[in-house]
């Protein structure tokens, strides 16, 4: 998943059931980590959260909620099951938004003698730009450890971050409006008060209201439908963390694609979708369960969403949601749709417990969705789109510069930063190189598969830091212990994941030599001579290039453009790219922008007329121009 911004911006899962993170060194929220020192003990932090979490066990989430598409409102009430961790504990803060309206708080707490629901009073101060926090005072009742309660919060949703609603225009069809959430990183809490942590996982149900014609999905495991009363039912019957609970309403058809996957989209989009991807997730699901173990999530669903979907895609469990427009490259479906699968073991059933260790996520979703185009492509077809996403990794890293804190693994969140403003290319290929380099200290990829199925059976729908991933690393590999690789001179695993720079590893991708190598050798040419000989390029038949032979060539003859350096430009072959240098211009507040565009034939590469384009216009940046 990588992210673009277009808008303004529990059960703690760490370490299985421990009520907070970590557990490492024995105590309930201690964790060791590189951060933290060697065999020193921290509790977890997470900077971006304004709810004390670490206080609470969140057993189970309810929502009920009813969509206005009139006022473009969703009103209603949230339930949270919890559980005091420790004694003492008078108030429970959560995460919200200025978004979320609060109508009223209540509280019950079952076998106290006081069944009945108590009216709370409750605060709401700023945090951040990005949220506020929700102070609840607890009954003296609910305070007690290990005592189930129930907290009832009443609200109505206006336009926060998190919910998109389109009016019938925005949409495919421009025949019904739409809503849809997106919740990662930190945008949940415009949706419903909650622990908005990748910490804290918990199961939830959801009871939706709809107008008549409306269809609902969510990421859930289970649904059901009462058409007289056009009320939806969802249950997700394993742990997820906040930021993963979706929905999506709307004119939405469907068609099985596989016994547990099915691809929804609007009717006008459906036929396409589906013979798109055709009977291929089944086969990318068993190609998946082959490598890293069974798929835990039951349902395996996609869902095409309007351009305006302001990612690619996003991982959501069950129900993968994904950008309409990427359906004009069957290259580029293939490799989304396969990440996002592979986020079912990697991400989603295993969590990074920090937005510092976003890596523990997208490195490792990156590196599994590897090996499964490996098996079901071939190596050489993986090594070529491996090439060139490291091509915008070292492109990335000469505009921002090799001691960038924003390259490093393990990056430091200030408080007040959005964590979706640190979201880049490095979170996924400098992960994926460090994750390939413990691959490779294996000796045997496949033993690296095995470790990888027990590192899933291990830890699944926990969350995880860095360090839990490096000690079981090598406990499953003890002669790797024993010969010190963590410490091995200029490879070490802390300056890994606290160095800034390019990656100290770099997977062999010379078996995809026969693809790339007529698109280096045709950049060669075109740089050599002013203008290229035509007969020597009419010897390249570009017809039978793929579209990533294809975008590896525009990649590298833009960098010899005579462009100054540091000019920031925009690829709209796909919009990855847009997406990464995007992050990199709102994270530095840049507000103009030089805008580039390329088109090829046979013979010629053409770069248009330069524009300019404001803050305001990320919107557009999505769009494709073929």
């Amino acid at each position: 998943m990588a992210e673009l911004h277009q808008r303004p911006t529990s059960l703690c899962c760490c370490r299985k059931v421990l009520p907070v993170s970590g557990g490492r060194c024995g105590d309930p929220g201690g964790t060791t980590g590189p951060g933290a020192g060697p065999g020193r003990c921290s509790p977890l932090v997470d900077v971006a959260s304004a709810s004390n979490f670490q206080s609470f066990q969140l057993r189970h989430v309810h929502l009920d909620l009813r969509l206005n598409f009139a006022v473009k409102e969703m009103s209603g009430w949230l339930v949270l099951d919890l559980l005091a961790a420790r004694p003492g504990v008078q108030t429970l803060v959560l995460d919200s938004h200025p978004s979320l309206l609060i109508h009223s708080i209540d509280c019950k707490v079952p076998g106290s003698g006081q069944d009945a629901p108590v009216s709370l009073t409750y605060r709401v101060d700023p945090f951040t730009d990005y949220g506020s926090s929700l102070n609840i005072s607890l009954p003296a009742a609910a305070a007690k450890p290990n005592r189930m309660f129930q907290i009832t919060v009443r609200y109505t949703t206006t336009d926060g971050p998190a919910i998109w609603w389109l009016d019938s225009e925005l949409t495919c069809s421009q025949s019904r409006p739409l809503v849809f959430t997106q919740g990662h990183s930190v945008c949940n809490r415009s949706f419903f008060p909650c622990f908005d942590t990748p910490a804290v996982k918990s199961t939830y149900t959801a009871t939706v209201r709809v107008p008549d014609g409306v269809t609902v999905l969510m990421s859930a495991s289970r649904s059901s439908y009462s058409k007289q009363d056009r009320v939806f039912q969802f249950s997700m019957e394993f742990p997820v963390p906040s930021y993963l609970v979706a929905l999506v309403a709307g004119e939405l058809q469907h068609v099985d694609v596989g016994p547990r996957s099915r691809v929804w989209a609007e009717p006008c989009l459906l036929s396409c979708a589906v013979n798109k991807l055709g009977g291929s997730v089944e086969r990318w699901l068993g190609v998946a369960e082959d490598l890293f173990g069974p798929y835990l999530w039951g349902r395996c669903d996609i869902v095409f969403l309007p351009p305006s979907f302001p990612i690619v895609a996003m991982e959501n469990p069950c129900l993968t949601f994904i950008i309409a427009s990427i359906l004009e490259s069957r290259e580029f479906l293939l490799i989304d749709v396969i990440h996002e699968i592979a986020h079912g073991w990697f991400g989603n059933a295993v969590t990074n417990a920090t937005w510092e260790e976003m890596w523990l996520s997208e490195g490792l979703a990156t590196y599994a969705q590897r090996r499964i185009t490996t098996e079901a492509y071939g190596e050489a077809f993986t090594c070529l789109e491996t090439v060139f996403r490291l091509d915008a990794l070292h492109r990335q890293l000469r505009l921002l510069g090799d001691n960038n804190p924003v390259s490093k693994l393990q990056v430091k969140i200030e408080p007040g930063v959005n964590p979706s403003t640190l979201m880049n290319l490095f979170t996924y290929e400098k992960g994926f190189c460090f994750v390939s380099y413990l691959s490779q200290l294996c000796g045997d990829i496949k033993r690296f598969d095995s470790f990888l199925r027990a590192y899933i059976s291990e830890f699944k729908f926990s969350s995880v830091v860095a360090q839990d991933l490096i000690d079981y690393f090598l406990g499953y590999f003890p002669e790797l212990k024993d010969s010190a690789v963590a410490q091995r001179e200029g490879l070490e695993f802390d300056r890994w994941l606290n160095g800034a720079g390019p990656p100290l590893y770099e997977p062999d991708l010379s078996a995809g030599g026969a693809l790339t190598r007529p698109v280096q050798e045709l950049c060669e040419l075109w740089a050599g001579s002013d203008p290229p000989d035509p007969q020597a390029v009419a010897t390249f038949d570009l017809s039978t290039w793929s579209t990533f032979q294809t975008v590896l060539f525009l990649d590298r003859m833009l960098d010899q453009s005579p462009l100054a350096h540091g000019t920031q430009y925009y690829y709209y072959h796909h919009c990855y790219y847009c997406q990464y240098y995007c992050y990199y211009c709102y994270y530095h507040n840049c507000y103009t922008t030089t805008s580039i565009t390329t088109t090829t034939t046979t013979t010629t590469t053409t770069a248009t007329t330069a524009t300019t384009t404001t803050r305001g216009d990320w919107g557009k940046l999505s769009q494709r121009v073929s």
